[in-house]
């Protein structure tokens, strides 16, 4: 996946000299912002990730990426809001993405005494414990 970059408008609070950027790469979402005379990025690893939240106003969105490590969430002001559902759209993605498949042990028929589904190879029913044939 490449990354994407999304700058906060420099019409909101804390963006006018220097706007936020928040980039969705294929391992992390990353935040940095600028000063004066200095720069500081905030990251979290997409698997760390708990929530995306946001917060909508008339115009503009803010961003609230939290993760499960306890550490502080990283926020954002002033993102439209296509740009926003963005974001959260990148994120569930490759968390999805990297989730382990969800995949069957084998074929699987209905027992013929509780109609539940159980697997091809089973002698006995294990939800009605009666013995197949």
């Amino acid at each position: 996946m490449p990354s994407e970059r999304f700058q906060a408008s420099r019409w909101t609070r804390g963006n006018h000299l220097f706007p936020a950027v928040v980039e969705v790469t294929d391992t992390a979402v990353v935040r940095r912002r600028r000063t004066w005379f200095s720069q500081s990025e905030e990251s979290i690893h997409l698997q760390r990730v708990a929530s995306v939240r946001i917060e909508t106003g008339l115009i503009w969105s803010d961003l609230v990426i939290e993760s499960t490590g306890g550490s502080d969430p990283i926020t954002c002001h002033g993102h439209h809001k296509a740009d926003a559902r963005r974001i959260r759209d990148l994120v569930t993605a490759a968390q999805t993405a990297h989730l382990p498949a969800a995949g069957e042990s084998g074929p699987t028929k209905a027992c013929p005494f509780c109609a539940e589904t159980i697997k091809q190879a089973a002698k006995i029913c294990r939800y009605c414990q009666r013995e197949l044939t």
